[in-house]
């Protein structure tokens, strides 16, 4: 509803007399502050009229007008600009009414960005405190259902994925995949992650994520190759590959070459495929250093036991660090439990646990159950 001061104009009749002739341009800041007397920032997106003698506020945008009387002031104004339908989108960006302009929309983007940047549950937006804080920051915001912001998600995730097709689309280098499995450690499914590198026209080197799919049982070659080649056809890349990393698995090698042989034709690779597989330098380092502590493997396995022991409930915990306390260990970390195939998280694990050695001696011998204490 209309408020007091608020009134529709169809149109300037002949007793309406203009008092700014610049109908169209927004005051410049001297006319503002000087020239006119007019100190609020109202007048940039608003023009004075007099509408049979009566002192109004005219939108520029629209047809909106409000009365201008000394002691109606400009709030109604600045409340209308936000809200006016035919205001250009540079004006609704500009964030001088007020401090700051609402859009539903951009604020519906910005908390499904915000959902996905921080793997945020759906269900956020059903959460009475969440609702509180956003209507405390604008109350004009109406919140989404689950549904509606799941949709906007996957809007959002549609418009990247066009955005990236057209993207690979111009690319005149070719482009090299990196691809790799992994298993979820809660339900311990298989997920494929497919990777595009490239150097653009600028040479900067993009990367892009083309795939991050899941992979049913048994992980074997055809249902990596098949994962993989979906892929590909599906970005239209297959003629672009320069060539695949990956690790050196039994399994990838067979993939490859039936990559080679049955899907991919030989004449649209670098030298007929020659480099096409490219081992992944990571995995290779990690296999020689893995080899090497061998030499140490019985000790290592004494410490991984160690700290498997003492992490393994509050009250163990508990124990370990009051006997650090006991022989004035003043070491804070807490113990790490090592991947065995990640050397570096072996590195760390036993980084940490050598700084407690004096706790483990201590605990080996007020403890019978703790057989694994490593040796001197």
């Amino acid at each position: 509803m209309a408020s007091q001061n608020e009134e529709n104009l169809p149109a300037l009749s002949s007793n309406a007399i203009s008092l700014d002739d610049e109908s169209q341009r927004p005051l410049q800041q001297d006319e503002v502050e000087l020239g006119k007397r007019r100190y609020s920032r109202a007048w940039k997106y608003f023009k004075p009229v007099k509408v049979n003698g009566v002192s109004y506020g005219l939108c520029k945008y629209c047809d909106r007008r409000y009365k201008n009387a000394r002691n109606c002031g400009t709030k109604y104004m600045l409340d209308h600009i936000p809200k006016c339908p035919n205001r250009p989108r540079d004006v609704q960006n500009e964030g001088d009414i007020g401090g700051s302009y609402f859009d539903q929309d951009v604020s519906r983007k910005q908390l499904a960005h915000a959902i996905i940047l921080h793997e945020y549950p759906l269900s956020i937006v059903d959460h009475v405190g969440f609702r509180n804080f956003v209507a405390s920051l604008q109350p004009m915001f109406k919140m989404v259902s689950r549904n509606t912001i799941k949709n906007d998600i996957m809007k959002f995730f549609d418009n990247l994925k066009s955005q990236t097709s057209k993207l690979l689309e111009k690319v005149t280098s070719r482009i090299a995949i990196t691809t790799d499995m992994w298993t979820s450690n809660s339900n311990k499914k298989g997920f494929m992650a497919i990777t595009g590198h490239f150097i653009d026209d600028s040479w900067r080197l993009q990367s892009h994520i083309l795939r991050f799919a899941y992979v049913p049982a048994p992980h074997d070659k055809d249902a990596l190759c098949g994962a993989l080649v979906n892929c590909l056809f599906d970005w239209n890349l297959e003629r672009k590959i320069s060539t695949i990393t990956v690790d050196n698995s039994s399994t990838n090698n067979a993939m490859i070459k039936t990559l080679l042989d049955e899907k991919l034709n030989k004449k649209d690779l670098l030298l007929t495929g020659r480099v096409f597989h490219v081992r992944c330098t990571a995995h290779i380092l990690n296999l020689i250093v893995q080899e090497g502590l061998k030499v140490i493997g019985d000790s290592i396995s004494k410490v991984r036991d160690s700290v498997l022991y003492w992490i393994g409930s509050a009250g163990r915990i508990e124990r370990f660090e009051e006997a650090a306390r006991l022989v004035h260990c003043s070491c804070n970390k807490k113990l790490e439990y090592d991947c065995p195939t990640r050397w570096n998280s072996t590195y760390l694990m036993l980084r940490t646990a050598i700084e407690y050695k004096e706790v483990f001696r201590k605990l080996s011998l007020t403890d019978t159950n703790y057989q694994s204490y490593p040796a001197e």
